[in-house]
């Protein structure tokens, strides 16, 4: 595992003559709550941007930060040596490499970045495609949301093959605070996985604590104030039961978006032969709450808890 601090254009190793190494055009899919603020920091990076998204006008925003708004995949990956997708699943993921105007028969030779939460099934799915088509896949989700996303603070999980590193951590250096590599095409996915049962657990602790001292006839205030001084209490969980207690569901990761990533490590455990009973008992009332709460943030989960 190699772990690089972010850099930028500027911070491009120089040529021999003394000139740093043209960066490639980039191709951005997927300009969404998360995907948006990504382009926009690519842009402010100096990097030349070519945007698509399902919903045009999310991408048609990005025209004011001197990105090209393409009107489909194949025309968003003309001339780009990187294409990012950041779409919400895999299905709209493989529609966008393989669907009428899709882009993966297009450009040969294309470096193929896969930033979303999909899956391990889907990112060995994607990969087998790319190298039908002679495009190198990176399979390189990221860990944070929106705010992170914003601030250029994500962490990326990352792993393909070494060759592409020196061209990619430049990119990576505008999207997060740290680029962390983790081996082959797939690796980052996994690691995704493992990170999302974790914060998936721990916010359905922090929402059953907070309900469980409010039954007992305690201030759930005071419990989150002992979490703070204690080691017990992780930033992460204190800023979500602060945001659980003031009723303020404000999206940072939607709930919709949790429960889909649960399912997913779920779904990769059953695969190899094992479960997750925390995050298995969690679903079916996180499925219930998302009914109501789909597009509010993951910590609507303490109202049914």
């Amino acid at each position: 595992m190699t772990t690089t601090q972010p850099t930028s254009p500027a911070d491009t190793p120089a040529s021999p003559g003394g000139r740093a190494p043209k960066t490639p055009v980039i191709a951005f899919l997927g300009t969404g709550r998360m995907g948006g603020p990504m382009a926009v920091n690519l842009a402010r990076g100096g990097f030349q941007l070519r945007v698509w998204n399902r919903t045009s006008s999310r991408a048609a925003a990005l025209a004011g930060h001197g990105a090209f708004v393409a009107h489909t995949p194949a025309e968003a990956v003309q001339g780009a040596g990187i294409l990012i997708t950041m779409f919400a699943d895999g299905p709209a993921t493989e529609r966008a490499a393989n669907g009428p105007d899709g882009f993966l028969a297009r450009c040969p030779g294309l470096i193929w970045v896969q930033m979303a939460t999909i899956g391990a099934g889907w990112s060995a799915r994607l990969a087998v495609a790319a190298a039908r088509h002679g495009v190198t896949f990176v399979d390189a989700p990221v860990s944070g949301s929106q705010g992170p996303a914003e601030a250029g603070q994500l962490i990326i999980l990352a792993s393909g093959p070494d060759r592409v590193r020196d061209v990619l951590n430049p990119v990576f250096g505008a999207l997060g605070r740290a680029t962390v590599w983790l081996g082959p095409a797939g690796d980052g996915t996994r690691a995704k996985l493992v990170l999302n049962s974790w914060l998936v657990d721990l916010v359905e602790a922090t929402a059953e604590a907070l309900s469980f001292a409010g039954r007992l006839g305690l201030d759930p205030a005071s419990i989150v104030e002992l979490l703070q001084s204690t080691p017990l209490g992780s930033p992460y969980a204190v800023q979500k039961a602060t945001t659980m207690l003031a009723g303020d569901f404000t999206p940072a990761f939607a709930l919709k978006h949790a429960v889909k990533d649960a399912e997913l490590a779920v779904q990769a455990a059953y695969g190899l032969g094992t479960h997750l009973p925390l995050t298995e008992a969690l679903l079916p009332r996180w499925r219930h709450t998302a009914l109501e709460h789909a597009d509010d943030d993951l910590s609507a989960v303490y109202i049914t808890a």
